[in-house]
């Protein structure tokens, strides 16, 4: 399952080459992550409402093309590893126009956000925690094998 995230490059992401500026693209994932939450029926809030949180553990960013402002421009997100305390994100950015699957990406992202406790940052397992969500995961990269 992918998801697609509309995103127009607003003048204050740009820097003084006229291009988004490189750590803006993580705004532009992190959106697009709730976005993917949102769509599989498990939005961020429910997750910080009980006590939990996803900082980012690895990062992973290859640029090929700058999106400069006011271009539109799209994410495509998936989740490519579902772990007991950890998923690992394919995040892509895309102008709009293009088609990914013909076109390399502006920006191609791995992105691995883990779950902890908020108030003591202790690691905690998803599928103790939220078992549905991580059912969902499960059932979403099943979905990709076939």
């Amino acid at each position: 399952m992918q998801v697609r995230t509309p995103i127009k490059v607003r003048y204050g992401e740009t820097d003084m080459m006229g291009v988004v500026y490189h750590a803006n693209y993580l705004l532009y994932f992190e959106d697009a992550r709730n976005h993917f939450l949102e769509e599989i029926g498990f939005p961020y809030s429910r997750i910080e409402e009980a006590g939990m949180m996803c900082p980012i553990h690895n990062v992973n960013m290859t640029y090929s093309s700058p999106l400069r402002y006011g271009e539109e421009a799209f994410v495509v997100t998936e989740v490519i590893e579902n772990r007991a305390t950890k998923t690992t994100y394919s995040q892509r950015v895309y102008r709009a126009g293009m088609d990914p699957t013909t076109d390399k990406p502006c920006v191609d992202g791995v992105i691995t956000a883990c779950m902890v406790e908020r108030d003591t940052f202790k690691p905690v397992s998803i599928k103790r925690v939220f078992p549905e969500l991580f059912a969902r995961y499960d059932e979403i990269l099943a979905g990709h094998a076939q």
